[in-house]
């Protein structure tokens, strides 16, 4: 079991564990695995660590996919290297225990399940899940850590709105891979992956 960072002694915590500063948190209660599209935009261009919130320093972590390696951009804001560890332990998607991506976007329901029929409510405004509709309901993806300088760190931008950053790009030198989880794949689907990921990646 991973300690909680010295880095992350200010965040909130919900069943134990960190609420990650990039979360939404809805009707009080935080809706794990959801961004919050400002929060994300912010650590994007202010160069924060989406668990703790705080500045990057000298190297930083992204959580990749093997599509985001094909887009050459990682979707979410970096990590800081002592935040990763707690992070890939903690988070379901990341250590194994979820076979396959929630079948509905968490920001639809309320944490009890029922639908959010509040018109106040701006959930359904604040989080960036569209993106990933085509993923519900489908197995786990492999998810690897990639190190980078924080030096090189580069901000990738959709056409339009302006402005709105869409991840960060790894055209970069890569200074170390970690896996942190395979994808939830049958053995032969698992050799093809790992062959075109060889083939992608290089040594």
């Amino acid at each position: 079991m991973h300690l909680i960072p010295q880095r992350c002694a200010h965040r909130p915590l919900a069943g134990g564990l960190v609420v990650p500063w990039v979360s939404l948190v809805h009707n009080d209660h935080p809706a794990f695995g959801s961004l919050h599209a400002e929060r994300a935009r912010t650590a994007f261009l202010g160069q924060l660590c989406q668990i703790c919130g705080q500045p990057l320093e000298e190297r930083c972590f992204l959580i990749m996919r093997p599509a985001d390696a094909v887009r050459r951009q990682s979707p979410e804001p970096a990590l800081h290297p002592e935040c990763l560890p707690y992070t890939a332990a903690h988070c379901p998607m990341l250590n194994g225990a979820a076979t396959h991506y929630r079948r509905s976007p968490v920001l639809a329901s309320h944490p009890a399940g029922r639908p959010c029929t509040d018109p106040s409510c701006p959930c359904p405004s604040l989080s960036p899940e569209e993106r990933d509709a085509a993923r519900r309901g489908r197995p786990a993806d492999r998810f690897e850590a990639w190190m980078i300088h924080t030096r090189r760190y580069r901000l990738v931008f959709a056409p339009t709105p302006p402005g709105l950053p869409t991840g960060i790009s790894v055209d970069v030198p890569i200074l170390r891979r970690r896996l942190l989880r395979a994808a939830n794949l049958a053995p032969a689907q698992q050799q093809l992956l790992d062959l075109w990921h060889a083939l992608m990646t290089g040594p």
